[in-house]
């Protein structure tokens, strides 16, 4: 019978034996090379992304998965010393999507499962903490209810889970009583989110295959909203923002990990966690360090602390602003952490135009109404219309129109309106919410937390200054960098140039010139552009510094472009 299923266990991967990134997920990999390594992570197994391929492909569970799941549910009991379902002590589960390739925030989560009305008395009792436990229960329902039966509902605080059961019954659905039906109706929840609208197009933006899969990690909760020593966070190895070498990072109080990610709260910051609780504090600074050395890339760590104690959920490769992936590549190959091909490959071609579009001109905001303010989240200046609603911000940038996405908050079903919006501004939230971390992936001007009203300035044309976190009324002036004229930049291209199978210049010089790409542009579509390149060895053209062009230019068999900028041009050549 096929293996479905595997025990995420750290005695048995300590060898090195870890598993295969492609069948258990990125996630599932870091919570087993971070068990390997000794690091403090709730103990998890991995439903892998095979049977969630043979799940979408068949409409159901394969044969023997169920079965398998029940026995990873007896190992999680055994190392917990906790009952899933029954008895004093209780085990609730997170249920968390993962593939191979990072899309954070994509897919679907179900945290607290197991908690029913005898699994709270029995939470109460043992916690002593009666609010804490009609609480956990209170958050159960409205994910199950928003992530399983997909109807979102906001159930009141305080309470009785009849009451929230019933508003549910009338939003048209029914939490099972069950608590091994709950964890299967959540796999299937998390195998359907493979297919969602919002993950389709994050994947068809990014370039990833639609035929992985995701993996579903099972794992034991704990609690960062247990008590006044628990709390939950998010930490970078280094900043995401500019690439400054020091930890970056947030953390909530008393709130389990939803609660950052969602933007609805306003998170501190990492100082606030040390003096709130220290030890936790120096334990994840050591985790951070060790976590890059050992995967010699920027980490972003999610991260809870029960009682004051730390437990690691994730690490994975950090999504970065361009600014950031500059400065990363280039001091990571200073420090001896990485050599240049490696950095090369960790900064794209769209990230160095995104760096090279136009800046805020000096005094340009001199004297100009500031309309919103609150926390620079990705770096860049962009202009264009408010829009409130992500639909219509796609119809209408599909036209032609330069617009600028505000929301309260965004979560994954604004995700296609992100990516046609020029720059992102939401209400709520911090630098680690939703709205920050997929700005960062796309390489857009990202503002949040700048307080309610933004959402009723829709309409309004305005300047968003990503750094700043200023949001300026009307368009302003502006100034275009230069490639050659910035350190980092520079020594990138040098390191390109040593490896690029092709020519890549500002200037012909004494050579020639090539097909004008920027007449072929003008006059044709680019199926017609790779038509006429066919054949060619040489081309110029400032057409050819947009990565698509250049990709079209490299696949024609072009060996010798001429254009400005010319990093962008580099860093394609040395795609293939």
């Amino acid at each position: 019978m096929a293996q479905w299923t595997l025990l995420l266990d750290g005695a048995a991967l300590s060898d090195g034996a870890l598993p295969d990134r492609a069948l258990v997920g990125g996630k599932a990999w870091s919570v087993a090379r971070m068990a390997a390594l000794g690091l403090d992570v709730p103990p998890a197994f991995v439903i892998t992304t095979k049977a969630c391929l043979a799940y979408l492909e068949h409409g159901d569970f394969p044969e023997g998965l169920e079965a398998q799941i029940a026995a990873g549910l007896d190992w999680l009991q055994q190392r917990t010393g906790r009952s899933f379902g029954a008895g004093d002590k209780r085990l609730l589960l997170s249920i968390r999507s993962g593939a191979a390739v990072s899309m954070p925030g994509m897919m679907d989560t179900v945290l607290n499962l197991g908690v029913d009305d005898a699994g709270e008395a029995a939470l109460a009792a043992e916690t002593g903490l009666p609010v804490f436990a009609r609480d956990t229960h209170r958050r159960f329902l409205e994910l199950y209810s928003a992530i399983v039966l997909k109807l979102p509902v906001e159930l009141e605080p305080g309470g009785e889970p009849v009451q929230w059961r019933e508003e549910i019954a009338r939003a048209g659905g029914e939490v099972p009583g069950d608590v091994r039906s709950q964890l299967l109706g959540a796999v299937r929840a998390v195998f359907d989110s493979w297919n969602t609208r919002r993950a389709r197009r994050y994947r068809d933006h990014h370039g990833i295959a639609h035929d992985m899969g995701t993996a579903v990690t099972v794992q034991a909760m704990v609690f960062g909203n247990l008590d006044e020593h628990s709390g939950t966070g998010v930490l970078f190895s280094r900043n995401p923002l500019q690439g400054d070498p020091a930890p970056y990072g947030e953390y909530l109080p008393r709130a389990q990990g939803e609660d950052v990610v969602s933007g609805k709260f306003t998170p501190l910051s990492l100082a606030a966690m040390q003096a709130h609780v220290p030890d936790a504090h120096a334990a994840l600074l050591a985790a951070s360090d060790m976590l890059e050395r050992q995967n010699g890339d920027v980490q972003d760590i999610e991260f809870t602390v029960q009682s004051g104690r730390l437990y690691l959920l994730q690490s994975r490769s950090a999504k970065r602003a361009p600014e950031a992936a500059v400065r990363i590549a280039v001091d990571m190959v200073g420090e001896g952490r990485i050599d240049p091909a490696t950095a090369l490959s960790r900064v794209s071609a769209e990230q160095v135009s995104t760096l090279l579009l136009p800046r805020l001109a000096p005094g340009a905001d001199d004297g100009a109404s500031v309309v919103a303010q609150g926390e620079g989240a990705c770096p860049g200046v962009a202009t264009g219309v408010l829009v409130a609603d992500s639909d219509e911000a796609e119809r209408r940038a599909a036209a032609g129109e330069a617009v600028i996405l505000v929301r309260a908050t965004t979560s994954p079903d604004d995700v296609h309106g992100m990516i046609a919006a020029r720059a992102v501004v939401t209400e709520q939230g911090g630098s680690t919410s939703h709205a920050a971390v997929v700005s960062r992936a796309l390489g857009r001007p990202c503002v949040v937390g700048v307080g309610a009203g933004a959402v009723a300035l829709a309409g309004q044309t305005v300047t968003v200054d990503g750094a700043s976190g200023k949001v300026y009324a009307g368009a302003l002036a502006t100034r275009i960098p230069r490639e050659d004229e910035d350190a980092r930049l520079s020594r990138l291209i040098g390191w390109a140039r040593e490896r690029s199978p092709i020519e890549v210049l500002r200037s012909a010089g004494d050579g020639p010139d090539g097909i004008d790409v920027d007449v072929l542009l003008a006059e044709g579509t680019h199926e017609q552009l790779a038509a006429a390149l066919a054949g060619q060895t040489s081309a110029h053209g400032s057409g050819l510094a947009n990565a698509e062009i250049a990709r079209i230019a490299r696949r024609a068999g072009i060996r010798r472009m001429v254009t400005d900028p010319v990093l962008p041009a580099l860093l394609v050549a040395l795609e293939d």
